[in-house]
């Protein structure tokens, strides 16, 4: 096995044995070519429209991540706020419902003092007693008596 380290522009292999390339390139080429300007300005205007599309586009994609960051902050502090009006109608439904007891009783005792109901007599009535006029009967109900069964 050949373990030779042979630089390949100066030599190439024939089958059987290394020999010297006869064939020499030059590296460099020299000339005048002509460009199609035509197609050169083409490329540049469409090199700078993709460059000024590919900036809006970006543009486009950073607004969004940025609205959809304060869409989210915005529905985040919508549900804290709903959850302490619920909170708040719960606190203010217990509250009515202890007003609207107080109102009932300032309701009574404000009829009761414009009827004067709650004011001592000024006379004293006496009236005589009154005799019974009709005998009350004693009778005592007897009942048959009650006889068990067994079963239903």
């Amino acid at each position: 096995m050949n373990t030779a380290r042979v630089r390949q522009d100066e030599y190439y292999y024939s089958g059987t044995e290394y020999t010297q390339n006869p064939i020499q390139q030059a590296s460099v080429i020299e000339g005048y070519f002509y460009y199609d300007k035509e197609n050169l300005v083409k490329e540049m205007a469409i090199r700078r429209i993709n460059k000024t599309l590919g900036t809006i586009l970006a543009l486009v994609v950073v607004t969004a991540f940025v609205s959809y960051y304060f869409a989210m902050t915005n529905e985040v502090t919508l549900n804290k706020l709903s959850r302490q009006i619920t909170v708040l109608n719960e606190e203010n439904s217990e509250l009515q419902n202890r007003l609207d007891r107080l109102k009932s009783f300032n309701n009574v005792d404000d009829k009761m003092m414009e009827n004067n109901l709650l004011t001592k007599a000024a006379k004293v009535i006496e009236v005589q007693a009154v005799a019974p006029t009709a005998a009350i009967d004693k009778k005592h109900d007897t009942t048959a008596a009650f006889s068990w069964a067994i079963g239903y």
